[in-house]
């Protein structure tokens, strides 16, 4: 027996079929498209010691991703969650491997400003500064919906509440010696529709997508103006794409997921063309970290790159007027673009 299989791999021609190489080759492809896709690891492995960093959306994918990171880096990360237990539970086991981490749970939910200004006046009483916020929450694919406050979730959610939260705490990252704000954002940023005259309403029929990806384009134009309105101070305004990442919220919300058949279909595509969460946290980690990017600001990057953004991006009457009606809505001070920019960190109305 042993015998007959010696001479069965003496007597192999593998040139007498082609498949074995045709099979290498097609591997080779797969796993070069996968590797282009994943992005790459946070360039950096710099510490940031006793910074003090707001995630929002902790408990999700890729911003659990963020919080292990950045507490293994030694900062003090206040993570913001709106189920709490699940922000507390998913604390005790990262700290299962960081057992020196210093984490701190807060609830938040920003489908209510109210909630916003109340983790803000706590986080006023419990600190001393802010170094870093990201605004890392979101929601797509949500049926229409109005919140409490008559916005519709993607616009605030995604939006409205991160600006009202980045907005009431200027004062709280003018104490840092480099506050960072850094907004999350998308690719789909780039289908979004904007007018001038209603800058915060989607222009098309009501669909998923197109709330989504209005709300996006608001968070990168707003990024630019944000980072404009703050460039004399030390505060420096940027966003980024985390790119496609499986494993989160968002797929799970997602029409195509819903069904068995199809999410099977779907698999193998997205273990190719998707990053896991931990790489789709990487952007965040080197825009909260790297000293190179203490004087970048308004800027959009991806895969820890500045990238070009779309036209309507460039638009400044565009992104005027978006901050203007935004200020508005969340009744905040500041609303005219002229006053100056000790009025806006001083201002404390709450919504």
């Amino acid at each position: 027996m042993v015998e007959d299989i010696i001479e069965l791999f003496r007597d192999a021609d593998p040139f007498k079929t082609w498949w074995p190489f045709i099979i290498a080759f097609l591997v080779f492809i797969v796993m070069t498209i996968k590797a282009y896709m994943a992005g790459q690891n946070c360039p950096t492995e710099i510490t940031i010691n006793d910074s003090v960093v707001l995630v929002t959306g902790a408990d999700g994918g890729i911003g659990r991703e963020i919080v292990k990171e950045l507490a293994k880096r030694g900062g003090h990360i206040i993570m913001c969650c709106k189920n709490f237990d699940n922000g507390e539970n998913i604390k005790k086991n990262i700290m299962k491997c960081l057992p020196k981490a210093r984490i701190d749970v807060r609830q938040l939910d920003l489908c209510l400003f109210e909630s916003v200004t109340k983790l803000v006046n706590s986080i006023e009483t419990d600190y001393s500064k802010i170094d870093v916020i990201i605004n890392n929450a979101g929601v797509t694919f949500h049926p229409f919906k109005k919140t409490a406050d008559g916005f519709e979730t993607h616009l605030q959610l995604n939006y409205l509440s991160h600006f009202l939260l980045s907005y009431l705490l200027i004062p709280m990252l003018k104490k840092s010696n480099q506050g960072r704000i850094i907004n999350v954002a998308a690719h789909a940023y780039a289908t979004g529709k904007m007018s001038i005259d209603d800058p915060l309403s989607n222009l098309s029929t009501f669909h998923p997508r197109d709330a989504f990806a209005h709300s996006k384009l608001a968070i990168v134009l707003s990024t630019k103006m944000l980072a404009k309105l703050l460039k004399s101070t030390q505060i420096t305004v940027n966003c980024l794409t985390p790119g496609l990442v499986r494993g989160t919220n968002h797929m799970r919300q997602s029409p195509i997921m819903r069904s068995f058949s199809a999410k099977i279909l779907m698999l193998p595509w997205m273990w190719i063309f998707m990053k896991t969460p931990n790489l789709g946290a990487q952007t965040a980690i080197y825009l909260a970290t790297d000293n190179s990017l203490s004087t970048v600001t308004g800027e959009y990057f991806n895969d820890c790159e500045k990238s070009d953004v779309v036209d309507i991006v460039k638009d400044e009457e565009l992104g005027n007027k978006l901050l203007t009606e935004t200020l508005r809505a969340l009744k905040l001070d500041g609303a005219n673009l002229n006053s100056s920019i000790e009025k806006i960190n001083d201002s404390k109305k709450k919504v």
